[in-house]
């Protein structure tokens, strides 16, 4: 039975990929570094550094650290001022979050910069339904590597361990993720997963290991989760 359920930030809770491509984008081109659609989708589920750091391989260009923190400093600042008065929260994903919420606990496993989460959790007033928080700052690999999921649980089962309650078992959390390395990262922490097509294909995503694929979480709730998951 799922105990626990573990969400994806880009493109899952905050429709921003496209943002993220056009900031990418015109950032990375005043360093004479081109990113193209495919780029940037093929590079889903990486941090900003590996992101960065593979645009400048691929451009054969060299990159300093010093340049490094620059482009992801305006990135972030580019980033900020794109998202404007009103978030682009995808539709029903508060109400599915508030719906879990009730009766079990909730994490954000992110590879986003911690400061990037927290302004929009922050702004959405979503903080109180996240019992964890995963984000780039706290993984030492980025998806598809398992780790940020490991960290998630192992931070999940500390709070209940010190709160007298049974820990979760990773058979009982659920990840939901909109990209293929989230779906495999989730899968490799022996979690189940549900892909949305938020981002990629629903062939995507099931090749790459989905449990359950929907093209929106409008219309799912804790019940809906039980009855497919259980």
């Amino acid at each position: 039975m799922i105990q626990a359920v573990f969400f994806d930030f880009n493109g899952v809770v905050i429709d921003d990929e496209q943002l993220q491509l056009k900031v990418y984008r015109d950032i990375l081109g005043g360093e004479g570094v081109t990113i193209t659609d495919a780029d940037y989708y093929a590079a889903l589920g990486m941090d900003d550094d590996a992101f960065v750091r593979t645009a400048f391989e691929r451009a054969g260009k060299e990159l300093t650290d010093d340049t490094l923190a620059r482009v992801i400093e305006a990135k972030t600042a580019a980033h900020r001022e794109l998202l404007g008065d009103v978030l682009p929260l995808f539709p029903g994903v508060v109400t599915f979050l508030k719906s879990l919420a009730r009766r079990h606990p909730l994490g954000l496993v992110s590879m986003a910069r911690r400061n990037e989460i927290d302004y929009v959790l922050e702004r959405a007033a979503l903080q109180s339904y996240f019992t964890v928080v995963v984000s780039a700052d706290d993984a030492r690999a980025h998806k598809p590597n398992p780790c940020c999921y490991n960290k998630a649980l192992e931070r999940l089962n500390a709070k209940r361990t010190e709160a007298q309650i049974i820990p979760v078992s990773p058979d009982e959390c659920l990840v939901v993720e909109d990209s293929p390395p989230g779906i495999r990262a989730g899968r490799a922490a022996g979690m189940r997963t549900l892909g949305v097509t938020n981002t990629v294909t629903e062939k995507e995503l099931r090749d790459a290991g989905a449990h359950v694929v929907t093209r929106s979480l409008f219309d799912w709730t804790y019940d809906a989760v039980h009855h497919v998951f259980d």
